[in-house]
């Protein structure tokens, strides 16, 4: 799993990578360790803070529940906004299989996924 690879690479979230969870409820179930809460509700509200915020991040993922619908909406939103305001080199990906699959297999792993609740997944 790529994005595994990133996590324990050493990298700074936030500064080498953003992990951007649209989520919205269901956010309280656990979370990719280091991603930031942008749920899909208010994302168009607040892309272009998100992106001013994260300008000089050369990579950012994105991810829902199982990354079918909002994660890969709001990554398109994202893209196509962060591309008319910056001229920038910059990488955007969709998680496959979302939360769902990364949380399903890496729960025990605290390096990975925090504020995990069984009871939700």
């Amino acid at each position: 799993q790529e994005l595994v690879k990133l996590i324990k690479s050493g990298k700074v979230p936030d500064k080498d990578y953003l992990i951007v969870d649209v989520r919205d409820d269901d956010w309280k179930g656990g979370n990719i360790k280091g991603s930031r809460n942008h749920p899909s509700q208010r994302f168009l509200l607040e892309v272009d803070d998100l992106i001013e915020r994260t300008k000089d991040v050369p990579i950012t993922i994105f991810h829902c529940a199982l990354s079918q619908e909002r994660g890969p909406k709001a990554a398109r939103i994202y893209e196509e906004t962060r591309n008319a305001l910056h001229d920038t080199d910059h990488t955007v990906y969709v998680l496959q299989g979302g939360f769902v699959q990364f949380g399903q297999s890496y729960k025990d792993d605290p390096e990975l996924v925090e504020n995990w609740r069984e009871i939700i997944w």
